[in-house]
């Protein structure tokens, strides 16, 4: 194990993960990713600097601190059980940090197997868009216990402008899956009242015109609106895939906890309903143009632009 700068691991180098990986290597960190179909991301970092591996047991060998960056806990589970997963691989004294949007169940499970294999494991989810990933300049909320967090915060420093030390492991998880039910519950509540406006005879643009210049106005509302608006698809690239699945969290969160909680499950069934339709690659501003189309309105592109 190094005992100067640690040798840090990339696994799931995609929308958000590559700006991540980017910014470690670019900062002088030794870097190894695991090789990914989508080589466009992968070919960048080696020409950076980092290494390619073809396999978990691989990189393991490599690696000090690994960082996870998938789809939620059945990928997460996958990269650290079994004979060629991370916690078999890794060396005592070793770090996972897992940056997916993942079940706190899940979590709580895995860190309680790296405990009992003398690896620390570490959730640090993230906030803001892949824009702040490339600059480096995310948010990022993390459950770990204080020596861990002291040892990875000059790494988490490399892609994250905001870090907020929330306590142990799994207070990261939860508090994103908080955070997630808040924004998508922002995304149904636009998607509805653009609907609601359009059908009463207000354009896209009369309704920005109010919103777009009041109290409701917010960093969300304004990457939101950019494909209601200017069929932006690149302003906020979130599925809706995603957001079901990050719901589909919160509910299992909010039933552990013996909690009712109308509100969010019917944000749930928004999203589930739209990826049900086929439609679980768009992303998530593209929630107002289903809402429309369930309401007989035309997707957003087709409204004729006008003030007035």
């Amino acid at each position: 194990m190094s005992n100067v700068q640690p040798a840090i691991g990339f696994i799931g180098v995609g929308l958000m993960g590559h700006g991540m990986a980017k910014n470690i290597v670019s900062k002088g960190y030794q870097l190894t990713v695991l090789g990914h179909r989508n080589r466009q991301p992968v070919d960048h970092l080696v020409s950076l600097g980092a290494i390619e591996v073809q396999s978990v047991r691989q990189l393991a060998q490599h690696c000090d601190i690994v960082h996870l960056c998938v789809t939620g806990s059945p990928q997460v589970e996958t990269l650290m059980l079994g004979d060629d997963g991370l916690l078999a691989q890794l060396q005592p004294g070793a770090v996972i940090i897992d940056c997916s949007t993942s079940n706190p169940v899940s979590t709580l499970a895995l860190a309680a197997q790296a405990q009992a294999r003398g690896i620390k494991f570490v959730d640090a989810p993230l906030s803001r868009t892949p824009k702040e990933a490339e600059a480096g300049t995310l948010d990022t909320m993390v459950g770990s216990d204080p020596a861990t967090f002291e040892r990875i915060t000059p790494v988490l420093r490399c892609w994250a402008s905001n870090i907020v030390h929330l306590g142990p492991v799994g207070l990261g998880h939860k508090m994103k899956l908080i955070n997630n039910f808040v924004a998508m519950g922002y995304a149904a509540l636009f998607a509805e009242a653009l609907a609601i406006s359009r059908k009463s005879g207000l354009s896209i643009e009369q309704f920005h015109s109010v919103l777009g210049s009041g109290r409701m106005r917010s960093p969300f509302y304004d990457t939101f609106m950019q494909w209601s608006l200017m069929q932006d698809e690149n302003a906020h690239r979130f599925t809706i895939s995603n957001a079901h699945k990050d719901m589909r969290y919160l509910a299992s969160m909010a039933n552990e906890l013996g909690m009712v909680s109308p509100f969010q499950a019917q944000v749930k069934n928004g999203f589930a309903a739209m990826e049900a339709a086929g439609q679980g690659e768009r992303f998530v501003p593209m929630l107002a143009d289903f809402v429309a189309s369930i309401n007989a309105l035309p997707p957003s592109s087709e409204e004729p632009r006008n003030n007035q």
